[in-house]
């Protein structure tokens, strides 16, 4: 009599094309707007951030105790984040660059971890490794987003003149922040998205087979 492991009806790889879904509509938000102020960068921002929170705090129900603790703390995280930046009158220019910055490096850090300690803890060549090695990434890139925001001056403005359109714009440190996280998006929807439509390798464990032993064969025969 042989034993088959019973297959998941949720895997990671769901919880990694639901997460491309959710960070390409943000990405695509940010690029085709030509609004790239605190107000309109943050509205973008809650909207992600409780979205993306809803999902990983329901996946790490359903992905099994293993993940529980790191994917329910960034969910958590994300939705307290995106419901305090959704509120109007709070939308200003320091809270996009506050709350954007503490959001990605301690999501960031916290994923990173969890993918790193996945990766040591997996056999080589499996999928545990692999998925392991999709956290760890993920969350290196939401911390080089903190990283990179914080190198940003919040109050910069540059005045330059398009002589053809005759018209002179400002080029602000808002709206190269909001152009940054539309980048992140960017990036994690193309990452997330290829990890997700990638072929999983089975580990060893899930592909054998229990076998009759020597004394059962013989006692049958």
């Amino acid at each position: 009599m042989s034993s088959r492991p019973v297959a998941r009806t949720f895997e990671v790889r769901h919880l990694q094309l639901v997460r491309a879904l959710l960070a390409a509509l943000a990405a695509a938000m940010v690029t085709f707007s030509a609004d790239h102020s605190a107000s309109f960068g943050l509205a973008v921002f809650s909207g992600y951030a409780i979205t993306s929170g809803l999902v990983l705090a329901i996946a790490a129900w359903l992905l099994g105790p293993a993940t529980r603790p790191t994917l329910g703390a960034i969910g958590i995280i994300s939705i307290i984040v995106g419901m305090v930046t959704g509120i109007p009158p709070w939308r200003t220019i320091p809270m996009f660059f506050f709350m954007v910055i503490g959001w990605a490096l301690i999501t960031g850090l916290i994923e990173g971890i969890m993918g790193w300690r996945a990766m040591r803890q997996a056999p080589l060549r499996s999928t545990a490794r692999s998925d392991g090695r999709d956290g760890l990434v993920v969350g290196a890139i939401t911390v080089l987003l903190g990283l990179g925001l914080l190198l940003v001056p919040a109050q910069y403005a540059l005045n330059y003149t398009i002589t053809e359109a005759h018209q002179t714009f400002t080029l602000t440190g808002i709206a190269i922040a909001v152009g940054i996280f539309g980048g992140y998006v960017a990036v994690i929807a193309v990452y997330l998205g290829i990890a997700g439509f990638s072929p999983r390798r089975e580990a060893p464990a899930a592909s054998a087979e229990v076998t009759t032993s020597p004394t059962d064969s013989e006692e049958s025969a």
